[in-house]
């Protein structure tokens, strides 16, 4: 059976892949970054990053604590823009007419 184990699912990388690139050599999150894409779709590493750190602490036998995470990019967690920007009301459309019939003038 040849099935594909897919371990970043926004950019299609393989677990097959992977595990090709840190046999070539390639045993820093990093590199496996700027070579794979992983850690680079939507979701910046949250759903891959563990799984390809663990493939690189079983290849070289270092702790996965002692392995360097890769650089992150802010934002690294979806945020609403209205969270980080001013508070912001609703535009509200002024004409001078008022729908008030003792305000008028004129």
């Amino acid at each position: 059976m040849d099935e594909k184990i897919f371990v970043c699912r926004c950019e299609e990388v393989t677990l097959e892949e992977v595990r090709k690139y840190i046999q070539m050599g390639f045993t820093s999150f990093n590199e496996l970054k700027r070579l794979l894409r992983v850690g680079m779709g939507p979701c910046q590493g949250r759903g891959c990053r563990e799984i390809v750190l663990r493939e690189i602490s079983k290849a070289t036998k270092i702790p996965i604590s002692q392995l360097n995470p890769g650089t992150f990019r802010p934002p690294s967690k979806p945020l609403r823009l209205g969270l980080i920007g001013p508070d912001r009301q609703e535009p509200q459309l002024q004409t001078g007419m008022t729908s008030d019939p003792q305000t008028r003038s004129g």
